[in-house]
């Protein structure tokens, strides 16, 4: 959910060589192509209507190519930045069967992720829009999908050299 630490863990990964693909910045990009400031009900209008126009899978199958193209480059460890429906992961799952993929849900208490979103530097959210965006996300995206059924959990309810020690754990089976 927003403000669990997500960008905390792809930075983090990022930092040491693996490669992301973040489908989010798809949804920015949309959004200033229409000469839109990237606000959070741009952002939200311009997923939402491309999903409606295309399917839900619209933005996975963007995803999808990219990290194909990765792994042609010689890549074998992706990050993908951003799955948020259950019809993204049916797809991916589908795309990269059995070990190829791996889902880390990383989750933080409501309270803490609203405060985090509040003090963001890019695109802050007050409590009000926070909570809608949840509901959005839950309600629209089928957001809880990906969440219910991933491999693992972070709980990101303390300081960053715990949410690193965590997924170094994770990555430890995963990579070696």
């Amino acid at each position: 959910m927003p403000g669990a630490g997500k960008s905390s863990i792809v930075q983090y990964l990022t930092n040491k060589g693996i490669p992301k693909v973040y489908g989010g910045g798809l949804i920015i990009e949309g959004v200033k192509a229409l000469g839109l400031p990237v606000t959070e009900e741009n952002e939200r209008r311009y997923r939402e209507q491309m999903r409606l126009e295309h399917g839900n899978e619209y933005f996975m199958q963007q995803v999808i190519e990219q990290v194909r193209h990765l792994i042609a480059a010689g890549q074998h460890t992706v990050v993908i930045d951003g799955l948020y429906t259950w019809t993204e992961y049916r797809l991916l799952a589908h795309e990269f069967p059995g070990s190829e993929l791996t889902v880390v849900a990383v989750v933080a208490p409501r309270q803490l992720r609203y405060r985090r979103l509040a003090s963001r530097a890019v695109r802050p959210l007050t409590a009000d829009e926070a909570r809608a965006r949840d509901w959005t996300e839950i309600e629209n995206l089928e957001k809880g999908g990906p969440i219910a059924i991933a491999d693992h959990y972070i709980i990101n309810d303390r300081d960053l050299a715990h949410l690193h020690q965590q997924l170094d754990t994770i990555l430890g089976g995963i990579i070696n």
